[in-house]
């Protein structure tokens, strides 16, 4: 929750930057909003945690047939 209110503020002001001021730090901006939001980071690590079970079931099958 606090980091959406966090991410939401940070894409605010990159669209303030965006327009306002200069396209590439706007862009970063929005980028790392994207990152800290529900949909960045966290999304991520939980797909690469379903590729890593992925790998262990299939090591465990490999070796025990």
């Amino acid at each position: 929750m606090v980091l959406g209110l966090f991410s939401m503020g940070t894409a605010l002001l990159g669209v303030a930057v965006l327009v306002i001021y200069s396209p590439q730090n706007g862009l970063i901006l929005l980028l790392i909003a994207f990152l800290i939001s529900p949909f960045g980071l966290p999304k991520l690590a939980f797909w690469l945690l379903g590729k890593v079970q992925y790998l262990k079931f299939a090591i465990q099958d490999s070796v025990y047939g």
